[in-house]
């Protein structure tokens, strides 16, 4: 569902509490444009842990297929300033 900022402005955040009952997820635009989504808590964690469980799998991937390194920690911060 989409909402307006204008309407957020002059109902405020009370306002997202009734509309996330017809609607699972709120997209805020401005200035016509989609900018934000408005997700409840028990939503949000549900996607964030999807997100920490692919990052999982995918390093366990790399692990089983040998791409990683193993260094000190003095190598690792070494590395890391080198980049920067």
């Amino acid at each position: 569902m989409i909402i307006t900022a204008n309407e957020v402005k002059t109902k405020g955040v009370a306002f997202f509490g009734k509309m996330l009952e017809k609607a699972d997820e709120l997209v805020i635009n401005v200035r016509g444009k989609n900018k934000y989504v408005v997700l409840d808590i028990a939503r949000y964690n549900e996607f964030r842990q999807n997100e920490l469980d692919l990052a999982h799998m995918k390093v366990m991937q790399d692990i089983k297929e040998g791409r990683y390194k193993v260094q000190t920690a003095a190598e690792h911060t070494k590395e890391l300033m080198d980049e920067l």
